[in-house]
């Protein structure tokens, strides 16, 4: 069992692509420093494999957080967690029943103009956490270019406290609770431990 984040970049042409490049290339990296597990294609595509699926909706986040500290900017994120039946010698050449549901609702996303869904074999936990993921897009859709850092930092840092985050960012540390509290993140963190009850039992 593994999960596969597949993605792109939404208005990538209207701005100088080496700047969103390198914050994803940093994002992925971060995630996964082997980059034989991680693939930017057809220019603001990608892929990347997280091989414990609880880990993989937070990786979303933190993704979208990289790329929303770029203005205009935002990403487009469908997880998929199943059976890898192939190991390519890099990741977009690997198979299997996440790398075959994360594609599949790349596609879907497109249509329905959604930024973030998930694909497993149980039907009943795609409906109820793609409705938790529809609720949390209201909020982070509209992230401002500072929600999206400080989640992007809080995140880097898991046990550093707010103070420790403003001494990081040279700011106070009641101004780093109110833009944890405007990007949701206690939401977030929230719904992460849920996700990683419910995809446990897959």
């Amino acid at each position: 069992m593994t999960s596969v984040i597949t993605g792109d970049i939404i208005k990538s042409r209207e701005t100088i692509p080496s700047i969103w490049i390198d914050a994803l290339k940093t994002s992925l990296s971060s995630l996964n420093p082997d980059n034989r597990f991680w693939e930017i294609y057809r220019g603001d595509s990608f892929q990347i494999e997280i091989a414990n699926p609880s880990e993989s909706f937070l990786a979303a986040v933190y993704i979208k957080a990289c790329i929303k500290t770029i203005k205009g900017l935002d990403v487009r994120l469908a997880i998929g967690i199943g059976d890898k039946t192939h190991e390519g010698k890099d990741v977009t050449e690997s198979n299997g029943d996440a790398f075959i549901f994360s594609g599949e609702t790349l596609e879907t996303l497109k249509k329905i103009k959604q930024n973030l869904q998930i694909k497993t074999q149980n039907i009943e936990l795609n409906k109820e956490l793609n409705l938790y993921f529809k609720l949390l897009l209201v909020n982070i859709d509209n992230w401002t270019i500072n929600s999206a850092e400080i989640v992007k930092l809080s995140i880097d840092n898991p046990n550093a406290l707010q103070h420790d985050l403003a001494k990081m960012i040279n700011t106070k540390q009641d101004a780093v609770s109110k833009r944890q509290k405007r990007a949701g993140l206690e939401n977030i963190l929230e719904l992460n431990q849920l996700y990683q009850k419910k995809v446990s039992v897959l």
